[in-house]
Protein backbone atom coordinates (compact mmCIF):
# COMPACT_ATOMS: atom_id res chain seq x y z
CA UNK A 1 0.00 0.00 0.00
CA UNK A 2 0.66 3.76 -0.91
CA UNK A 3 2.08 5.90 2.53
CA UNK A 4 -1.03 8.31 1.06
CA UNK A 5 -3.39 5.75 0.43
CA UNK A 6 -6.51 5.35 2.34
CA UNK A 7 -7.53 2.05 3.13
CA UNK A 8 -11.50 1.53 2.14
CA UNK A 9 -13.39 -1.36 2.39
CA UNK A 10 -16.06 -2.53 0.06
CA UNK A 11 -19.61 -3.41 -0.31
CA UNK A 12 -20.79 -4.93 -3.47
CA UNK A 13 -24.27 -5.31 -3.82
CA UNK A 14 -25.90 -8.00 -6.11
CA UNK A 15 -28.09 -7.36 -9.54
CA UNK A 16 -28.00 -9.44 -12.16
CA UNK A 17 -26.18 -8.34 -15.17
CA UNK A 18 -26.34 -4.93 -13.31
CA UNK A 19 -23.13 -6.51 -11.67
CA UNK A 20 -21.24 -4.49 -15.06
CA UNK A 21 -22.00 -1.25 -12.85
CA UNK A 22 -20.07 -2.62 -10.26
CA UNK A 23 -17.35 -3.71 -12.35
CA UNK A 24 -16.62 0.10 -13.78
CA UNK A 25 -16.55 1.40 -10.62
CA UNK A 26 -14.09 -1.44 -9.49
CA UNK A 27 -11.91 -0.60 -12.61
CA UNK A 28 -11.98 3.40 -12.17
CA UNK A 29 -10.82 2.16 -7.85
CA UNK A 30 -8.50 0.28 -8.86
CA UNK A 31 -6.84 3.13 -11.43
CA UNK A 32 -6.54 5.25 -8.24
CA UNK A 33 -3.51 5.44 -6.74
CA UNK A 34 -4.47 7.00 -3.71
CA UNK A 35 -7.11 4.38 -2.28
CA UNK A 36 -6.40 1.28 -1.00
CA UNK A 37 -8.56 -2.04 -1.27
CA UNK A 38 -8.39 -3.72 1.97
CA UNK A 39 -11.28 -6.01 2.11
CA UNK A 40 -14.63 -6.57 0.17
CA UNK A 41 -17.90 -7.74 1.57
CA UNK A 42 -20.33 -8.87 -1.76
CA UNK A 43 -23.54 -10.78 -2.52
CA UNK A 44 -24.88 -12.51 -5.90
CA UNK A 45 -23.31 -10.62 -8.74
CA UNK A 46 -21.35 -8.65 -5.82
CA UNK A 47 -19.81 -12.01 -4.79
CA UNK A 48 -18.77 -12.87 -8.39
CA UNK A 49 -17.05 -9.16 -8.47
CA UNK A 50 -15.68 -10.24 -5.21
CA UNK A 51 -13.47 -12.88 -5.79
CA UNK A 52 -12.23 -12.16 -9.37
CA UNK A 53 -11.28 -8.82 -8.59
CA UNK A 54 -9.03 -10.93 -5.79
CA UNK A 55 -8.26 -13.50 -8.16
CA UNK A 56 -6.63 -11.10 -10.60
CA UNK A 57 -5.35 -8.93 -7.84
CA UNK A 58 -3.05 -12.04 -6.77
CA UNK A 59 -1.74 -12.66 -10.05
CA UNK A 60 -1.18 -9.35 -11.21
CA UNK A 61 -1.57 -6.45 -8.52
CA UNK A 62 -3.86 -3.90 -10.00
CA UNK A 63 -3.36 -3.83 -13.49
CA UNK A 64 -4.52 -8.33 -13.10
CA UNK A 65 -7.63 -7.61 -11.01
CA UNK A 66 -8.19 -4.89 -14.08
CA UNK A 67 -7.76 -7.87 -16.56
CA UNK A 68 -9.21 -10.04 -14.46
CA UNK A 69 -12.35 -8.37 -14.08
CA UNK A 70 -12.39 -7.27 -17.96
CA UNK A 71 -11.94 -10.99 -18.89
CA UNK A 72 -14.59 -12.22 -16.67
CA UNK A 73 -17.55 -9.90 -17.68
CA UNK A 74 -16.21 -10.61 -21.43
CA UNK A 75 -16.71 -14.37 -20.76
CA UNK A 76 -20.19 -13.89 -19.45
CA UNK A 77 -21.41 -11.95 -22.54
CA UNK A 78 -19.39 -14.56 -24.45
CA UNK A 79 -21.31 -17.76 -23.20
CA UNK A 80 -24.18 -15.70 -23.22
CA UNK A 81 -24.01 -15.55 -27.12
CA UNK A 82 -25.52 -19.43 -27.14
CA UNK A 83 -28.67 -17.97 -25.23
CA UNK A 84 -32.25 -17.75 -26.95
CA UNK A 85 -32.79 -15.11 -24.86
CA UNK A 86 -30.86 -11.87 -26.66
CA UNK A 87 -32.84 -8.72 -27.58
CA UNK A 88 -34.74 -8.08 -30.73
CA UNK A 89 -33.00 -6.06 -34.24
CA UNK A 90 -36.15 -3.75 -33.26
CA UNK A 91 -34.98 -3.05 -29.69
CA UNK A 92 -30.88 -2.90 -30.57
CA UNK A 93 -31.51 -0.10 -33.36
CA UNK A 94 -33.41 1.95 -31.01
CA UNK A 95 -30.62 1.52 -27.98
CA UNK A 96 -33.46 -0.43 -25.62
CA UNK A 97 -31.49 -2.24 -22.79
CA UNK A 98 -34.65 -4.64 -22.13
CA UNK A 99 -35.97 -8.06 -22.97
CA UNK A 100 -39.62 -7.37 -22.39
CA UNK A 101 -40.58 -8.17 -25.59
CA UNK A 102 -38.33 -11.72 -26.06
CA UNK A 103 -40.88 -14.49 -26.34
CA UNK A 104 -38.40 -16.91 -24.57
CA UNK A 105 -37.63 -14.37 -21.87
CA UNK A 106 -41.48 -14.19 -21.21
CA UNK A 107 -42.11 -17.94 -21.52
CA UNK A 108 -39.16 -18.11 -18.68
CA UNK A 109 -40.75 -15.34 -16.26
CA UNK A 110 -44.11 -16.96 -17.00
CA UNK A 111 -43.20 -20.60 -16.09
CA UNK A 112 -40.65 -19.78 -12.59
CA UNK A 113 -43.86 -18.54 -11.15
CA UNK A 114 -45.60 -21.82 -11.59
CA UNK A 115 -42.59 -24.80 -11.98
CA UNK A 116 -39.93 -25.11 -9.57
CA UNK A 117 -36.74 -25.07 -10.94
CA UNK A 118 -36.35 -28.69 -9.14
CA UNK A 119 -38.87 -29.99 -12.39
CA UNK A 120 -37.77 -27.53 -14.91
CA UNK A 121 -33.98 -27.59 -14.83
CA UNK A 122 -33.40 -30.98 -12.92
CA UNK A 123 -29.95 -31.49 -13.44
CA UNK A 124 -29.73 -27.81 -11.74
CA UNK A 125 -27.70 -26.81 -14.74
CA UNK A 126 -25.89 -23.23 -14.27
CA UNK A 127 -23.09 -22.52 -16.65
CA UNK A 128 -22.32 -19.55 -14.72
CA UNK A 129 -20.38 -22.15 -12.29
CA UNK A 130 -18.05 -23.63 -15.27
CA UNK A 131 -17.14 -19.87 -16.16
CA UNK A 132 -16.66 -19.03 -12.60
CA UNK A 133 -13.98 -21.81 -11.95
CA UNK A 134 -12.18 -21.04 -15.40
CA UNK A 135 -11.61 -17.55 -14.64
CA UNK A 136 -10.65 -17.80 -10.72
CA UNK A 137 -8.42 -20.52 -9.15
CA UNK A 138 -10.10 -20.42 -5.92
CA UNK A 139 -6.88 -23.20 -4.79
CA UNK A 140 -5.34 -20.33 -4.84
CA UNK A 141 -7.64 -17.54 -3.68
CA UNK A 142 -8.38 -19.36 -0.56
CA UNK A 143 -4.51 -18.94 0.24
CA UNK A 144 -5.12 -15.13 -0.87
CA UNK A 145 -3.71 -12.82 2.25
CA UNK A 146 -3.44 -9.65 0.11
CA UNK A 147 -7.36 -8.28 -0.14
CA UNK A 148 -10.18 -10.39 2.77
CA UNK A 149 -13.40 -11.48 1.24
CA UNK A 150 -16.64 -11.88 2.49
CA UNK A 151 -19.45 -13.53 0.53
CA UNK A 152 -23.28 -13.93 2.29
CA UNK A 153 -25.54 -16.31 2.00
CA UNK A 154 -29.27 -17.06 3.00
CA UNK A 155 -29.79 -20.25 4.96
CA UNK A 156 -32.99 -21.99 3.35
CA UNK A 157 -34.22 -23.28 6.68
CA UNK A 158 -33.05 -20.80 9.82
CA UNK A 159 -33.61 -17.65 6.97
CA UNK A 160 -30.36 -16.23 8.63
CA UNK A 161 -27.25 -14.78 7.08
CA UNK A 162 -24.24 -17.43 6.58
CA UNK A 163 -20.54 -15.12 6.09
CA UNK A 164 -18.02 -17.00 4.60
CA UNK A 165 -14.47 -15.91 4.45
CA UNK A 166 -11.10 -17.23 4.00
CA UNK A 167 -10.49 -20.77 3.71
CA UNK A 168 -14.55 -21.24 2.96
CA UNK A 169 -14.93 -19.74 -0.03
CA UNK A 170 -15.48 -22.27 -3.31
CA UNK A 171 -17.20 -21.82 -6.36
CA UNK A 172 -20.20 -23.14 -4.72
CA UNK A 173 -20.56 -20.29 -1.85
CA UNK A 174 -20.15 -18.07 -4.90
CA UNK A 175 -23.18 -20.15 -6.61
CA UNK A 176 -24.96 -20.14 -3.47
CA UNK A 177 -24.49 -16.52 -2.95
CA UNK A 178 -25.87 -15.51 -5.89
CA UNK A 179 -28.86 -18.19 -6.34
CA UNK A 180 -32.13 -17.08 -7.08
CA UNK A 181 -34.48 -19.91 -5.77
CA UNK A 182 -36.63 -19.24 -8.61
CA UNK A 183 -34.43 -20.13 -11.61
CA UNK A 184 -31.96 -22.61 -9.30
CA UNK A 185 -32.01 -25.25 -6.86
CA UNK A 186 -30.48 -24.56 -3.51
CA UNK A 187 -26.70 -24.79 -3.33
CA UNK A 188 -26.08 -27.30 -0.88
CA UNK A 189 -22.87 -26.67 1.31
CA UNK A 190 -21.90 -29.09 4.09
CA UNK A 191 -25.10 -30.68 3.81
CA UNK A 192 -27.04 -26.90 4.53
CA UNK A 193 -29.03 -25.38 1.68
CA UNK A 194 -28.35 -21.83 0.58
CA UNK A 195 -30.39 -19.39 -1.44
CA UNK A 196 -28.69 -16.07 -2.87
CA UNK A 197 -27.33 -13.42 0.58
CA UNK A 198 -29.38 -10.66 -1.14
CA UNK A 199 -32.13 -11.94 0.94
CA UNK A 200 -30.56 -11.11 4.35
CA UNK A 201 -27.58 -9.30 4.11
CA UNK A 202 -27.62 -7.18 0.73
CA UNK A 203 -24.36 -6.69 1.02
CA UNK A 204 -23.56 -7.43 4.53
CA UNK A 205 -21.64 -4.68 6.68
CA UNK A 206 -21.27 -5.83 9.79
CA UNK A 207 -18.08 -8.21 8.89
CA UNK A 208 -15.58 -5.28 8.64
CA UNK A 209 -16.33 -4.39 12.20
CA UNK A 210 -16.21 -7.65 13.87
CA UNK A 211 -12.71 -6.71 15.34
CA UNK A 212 -14.02 -3.45 16.61
CA UNK A 213 -11.91 -1.35 14.86
CA UNK A 214 -13.47 1.66 12.61
CA UNK A 215 -13.02 2.29 9.03
CA UNK A 216 -14.40 3.76 5.97
CA UNK A 217 -17.03 1.51 3.92
CA UNK A 218 -18.05 2.27 0.45
CA UNK A 219 -20.84 0.56 -0.81
CA UNK A 220 -21.40 0.37 -4.42
CA UNK A 221 -25.45 -0.08 -4.65
CA UNK A 222 -27.11 -1.33 -7.75
CA UNK A 223 -30.72 -2.07 -6.42
CA UNK A 224 -32.92 1.23 -6.35
CA UNK A 225 -33.78 2.80 -2.85
CA UNK A 226 -36.44 4.90 -4.20
CA UNK A 227 -38.72 5.04 -7.01
CA UNK A 228 -41.00 7.80 -7.72
CA UNK A 229 -43.42 6.17 -9.79
CA UNK A 230 -45.97 3.33 -8.74
CA UNK A 231 -45.26 -0.24 -10.44
CA UNK A 232 -47.94 -1.05 -12.33
CA UNK A 233 -47.28 -4.94 -14.75
CA UNK A 234 -46.98 -7.60 -12.35
CA UNK A 235 -42.78 -8.19 -13.35
CA UNK A 236 -42.61 -4.63 -12.70
CA UNK A 237 -44.61 -5.23 -9.06
CA UNK A 238 -42.52 -8.39 -7.90
CA UNK A 239 -38.94 -6.38 -9.01
CA UNK A 240 -39.72 -3.68 -6.70
CA UNK A 241 -40.88 -5.77 -4.09
CA UNK A 242 -37.39 -7.34 -4.65
CA UNK A 243 -35.87 -4.12 -4.61
CA UNK A 244 -37.53 -3.68 -1.30
CA UNK A 245 -36.43 -6.50 0.63
CA UNK A 246 -33.35 -6.78 -0.90
CA UNK A 247 -33.00 -3.09 0.37
CA UNK A 248 -34.45 -3.77 3.64
CA UNK A 249 -31.24 -5.71 5.59
CA UNK A 250 -29.23 -2.96 4.51
CA UNK A 251 -31.34 -0.05 5.92
CA UNK A 252 -31.20 -1.97 9.13
CA UNK A 253 -27.50 -2.05 9.10
CA UNK A 254 -27.21 1.57 8.80
CA UNK A 255 -29.13 1.84 11.76
CA UNK A 256 -27.25 -0.26 13.88
CA UNK A 257 -24.43 1.13 12.30
CA UNK A 258 -25.67 5.11 12.90
CA UNK A 259 -26.64 4.01 16.77
CA UNK A 260 -23.35 2.57 17.69
CA UNK A 261 -21.33 5.26 16.25
CA UNK A 262 -23.52 7.82 18.51
CA UNK A 263 -22.61 5.79 21.00
CA UNK A 264 -18.88 5.81 20.35
CA UNK A 265 -18.63 9.19 20.23
CA UNK A 266 -20.74 9.98 23.45
CA UNK A 267 -19.26 11.72 26.74
CA UNK A 268 -20.56 8.53 28.86
CA UNK A 269 -18.23 6.44 27.07
CA UNK A 270 -15.49 8.99 27.39
CA UNK A 271 -16.08 9.20 31.06
CA UNK A 272 -16.33 5.19 31.54
CA UNK A 273 -13.12 4.36 29.10
CA UNK A 274 -10.88 7.54 28.81
CA UNK A 275 -11.05 6.96 25.27
CA UNK A 276 -13.55 7.04 22.34
CA UNK A 277 -13.43 4.08 19.30
CA UNK A 278 -12.87 4.70 15.82
CA UNK A 279 -16.14 5.90 14.31
CA UNK A 280 -17.17 4.00 10.86
CA UNK A 281 -17.45 6.04 7.95
CA UNK A 282 -19.97 5.11 5.41
CA UNK A 283 -19.80 6.15 1.88
CA UNK A 284 -21.55 4.93 -1.32
CA UNK A 285 -21.48 4.74 -5.22
CA UNK A 286 -24.88 4.35 -6.89
CA UNK A 287 -26.17 4.67 -10.82
CA UNK A 288 -29.23 6.84 -9.87
CA UNK A 289 -31.53 7.40 -12.56
CA UNK A 290 -29.16 5.59 -15.14
CA UNK A 291 -30.48 2.12 -13.49
CA UNK A 292 -33.31 3.43 -12.34
CA UNK A 293 -34.56 3.90 -15.98
CA UNK A 294 -33.67 0.24 -16.83
CA UNK A 295 -36.60 -2.45 -16.51
CA UNK A 296 -35.81 -5.44 -14.23
CA UNK A 297 -35.57 -7.49 -17.58
CA UNK A 298 -32.58 -6.08 -18.22
CA UNK A 299 -30.95 -7.97 -15.53
CA UNK A 300 -30.61 -11.17 -18.10
CA UNK A 301 -29.33 -9.07 -20.51
CA UNK A 302 -25.72 -10.26 -21.48
CA UNK A 303 -24.93 -8.35 -24.68
CA UNK A 304 -21.12 -6.87 -24.51
CA UNK A 305 -22.08 -3.37 -25.61
CA UNK A 306 -24.83 -3.72 -22.80
CA UNK A 307 -21.86 -4.69 -20.15
CA UNK A 308 -19.65 -1.63 -21.53
CA UNK A 309 -22.69 0.64 -20.75
CA UNK A 310 -22.90 0.20 -17.68
CA UNK A 311 -19.61 -0.54 -17.43
CA UNK A 312 -19.13 3.55 -18.38
CA UNK A 313 -21.71 4.38 -16.18
CA UNK A 314 -19.68 2.77 -13.21
CA UNK A 315 -16.27 4.62 -13.88
CA UNK A 316 -18.36 7.99 -14.75
CA UNK A 317 -19.58 7.39 -11.01
CA UNK A 318 -16.70 6.78 -9.54
CA UNK A 319 -14.84 9.91 -10.77
CA UNK A 320 -17.26 11.81 -9.48
CA UNK A 321 -17.29 10.12 -6.26
CA UNK A 322 -13.53 11.04 -5.87
CA UNK A 323 -13.91 14.12 -6.74
CA UNK A 324 -16.91 15.03 -4.49
CA UNK A 325 -15.48 13.19 -1.46
CA UNK A 326 -12.46 11.86 -1.51
CA UNK A 327 -11.36 14.43 1.01
CA UNK A 328 -13.65 12.99 3.54
CA UNK A 329 -12.41 9.01 3.09
CA UNK A 330 -10.45 9.07 6.65
CA UNK A 331 -12.12 11.88 8.38
CA UNK A 332 -16.11 11.24 8.18
CA UNK A 333 -18.79 9.84 6.56
CA UNK A 334 -20.34 11.05 3.11
CA UNK A 335 -23.44 8.90 3.55
CA UNK A 336 -26.77 10.35 5.75
CA UNK A 337 -27.04 7.19 7.89
CA UNK A 338 -30.50 8.85 9.95
CA UNK A 339 -32.00 9.07 6.20
CA UNK A 340 -31.06 6.18 5.04
CA UNK A 341 -31.82 4.07 7.83
CA UNK A 342 -35.42 5.74 8.12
Amino acid sequence: MLRSAKPVNLALQGGGAHGAFTWGVLDRLLEERRIDLSSISGTSAGAMNAVVLASGHQNGGRDGARAALENFWRAVSRDGRVSPIQRGLMDKLMGNWSLDKNPFFLAMDMATHFVSPYDFNPFNINPLRELLEREVDFDALRKNRDIKIYLSATNVHTGKVRIFQGKEITADVVMASACLPFLFKAVEIDGTPYWDGGYVGNPPLFPFFRSGEGGDVLLVQTNPVIREQTPQSARDILNRINEITFNASLASEFRAIGYVNRMLGSRLLRRFTGKTSPEVRLHRIEAGESLTELTSSSKFNVDWAFFQHLRDIGREATEEFLKRHYRAIGRRSTLDLRKEGG
